[in-house]
């Protein structure tokens, strides 16, 4: 395992997430969380809380990258990362959305909005992960 392509993997598939979140989520989608304005902060109030939050998500998916160089079966860096990016989106989709959607008070319309957000928002990002951590050669398993 590369650590430094790992961190640069990590650090690319940061950028792609918050890329795709603000279009997904802070453009395309964002009137469907209009009627759930109770449920959630304020775009000033989360603008408070944003520096922890990009900290966190660049710690998360550098730890993504981790398990992408450690699950790497050789092969195209797109496809593995489109791949992996598919496996993390629906696993986001069924353990945190399905959760919120239990536990929050809002609309199955809107939980399969962030459903639908979230999975291209993993795919895209386990993609960039793949093309950017290029393993030196594919190891044997």
């Amino acid at each position: 395992m590369n650590y430094g392509r790992m961190v640069l993997a990590g650090l690319a598939g940061t950028v792609a997430y918050f890329v795709c979140g603000g279009v997904i989520s802070g453009q395309l989608f964002a009137k469907e969380y209009k009627p759930y304005e109770c449920v959630y902060r304020s775009r000033e109030a989360i603008m408070t809380y944003f520096p922890m939050g990009i900290a966190a998500t660049l710690i998360a998916i550098v730890i993504l990258a981790a398990i992408y160089a450690k699950g790497y079966e050789g092969g195209s860096g797109a496809l593995e990362g489109l791949r992996f990016g598919a496996l993390i989106g629906a696993f986001i989709v069924f353990a945190v959305v399905a959760d919120e959607f239990v536990t929050l008070n809002i609309g199955a319309r809107l939980a399969a909005f962030m459903a639908m957000g979230r999975f291209i928002g993993w795919l895209v990002t386990g993609l960039v992960i793949g093309l950017v951590y290029k393993p030196a050669s594919a190891s044997p398993r």
